[in-house]
């Protein structure tokens, strides 16, 4: 009750500051700087013209969520059976275009698959937010104001070179946009116009999709000459056993796979690890009585896409169903 009751004052608060001349004043000086930078005045007159806060983007920023999901529901939830197969049949239905994109990025078709399952659905929910608005009202809010002024001047440079309107630039509440979800700094740095018509464009041209998420992976270090990780069993007792392999999952300790068997460790079918001296730590995502993974370079980059240890474990359990 009382985070309801201070989430409702947060927004009421806000919604004062609608009739303030201090947006105006500050609406103001967002476009002397964004001029400054080099956005044009009919980008800004597109973008910010009658441009309303959004006291829902406020209240979705100060909520928090009432449970906490354990990896298992979390998994049961992002990874069912049922988006396996679709992805399955995304891969075979795209299968020349990701193979052409993998191939020219370093990345496995099945990993791109894999991050457009998770983030959209393969396209299907991309948000219902007019990314400028949504944008101006966090950066005018304060709590994150730096960070999403940043985001939001990245947004109006999208629409200055010409990839997509104001009107049409859809997104997540924080500003997330497109089938891959890139917020606008990602999309200035990774997006790419693979099918060469002059936008980048990852709300709706696929190999602008696919693409994009490729060089993103390429760009933080993707490696195509292995995979992301394993689930593994641990032994019941000594150096590995899980209550003591926790600290090397605390410590975030790096083995060869080759030391990682001699600890104890073996897939998780009982078979033994792989002899390839990959460099590998240990993940326990719900603690010492949840399972455990041995991880890979690959999986820091996909850590880099979303620093969840839930969500890297999540794109390759999709990628690896693909396999």
């Amino acid at each position: 009750m009382h985070r309801i009751i201070l989430t409702l004052v947060c927004i009421l608060s806000f919604s004062t500051a609608y009739a303030d001349a201090d947006f105006d004043m500050w609406l103001n000086d967002l476009r002397k700087d964004a001029i400054a930078d080099g956005i044009s005045s009919e980008t800004l007159d597109a973008a910010l013209t009658d441009v309303a806060l959004i006291p829902r983007v406020i209240e979705l920023d100060r909520s928090q969520p009432e449970f906490t999901l354990t990896f298992a529901q979390y998994l049961e939830r992002v990874v069912p059976v049922s988006r396996q197969k679709r992805a399955q049949a995304r891969r075979e239905e795209h299968r020349a275009m990701l193979d052409e994109i993998g191939a020219k990025y370093g990345v496995q078709p099945r990993f791109i698959v894999a991050l457009w399952g998770i983030e959209t659905d393969f396209g299907r929910v991309q948000g219902g937010f007019k990314v400028i608005p949504a944008l101006v009202t966090l950066a005018y809010d304060g709590r994150r104001s730096k960070f999403f002024r940043k985001e939001l001047m990245d947004a109006l440079h999208i629409i200055e070179d010409g990839h997509i309107s104001a009107a049409n630039m859809n997104g997540s509440w924080a500003g997330a946009m497109g089938q891959s979800q890139f917020m606008p700094s990602s999309f200035r740095q990774y997006a790419q116009d693979y099918n060469n018509d002059g936008k980048k464009d990852i709300w709706d041209t696929q190999s602008d999709v696919f693409a994009s998420a490729a060089n993103y992976l390429s760009s933080v270090g993707w490696r195509s000459d292995m995979t992301w990780g394993r689930l593994v069993s641990l032994p019941s007792d000594g150096i590995a056993s899980p209550s003591k392999a926790m600290a090397l999952h605390d410590n975030k300790t790096k083995k060869l796979l080759p030391e990682w068997s001699k600890l104890g460790i073996k897939s998780a079918d009982g078979s033994a690890l792989p002899t390839r001296p990959l460099k590998a730590r240990l993940v326990m995502p719900d603690g010492a009585d949840g399972p455990a993974y041995l991880v890979y370079a690959n999986y820091e980059a996909i850590l880099r896409w979303n620093r969840s240890n839930y969500f890297a474990i999540a794109v390759g359990t999709l990628a690896d169903s693909m396999r």
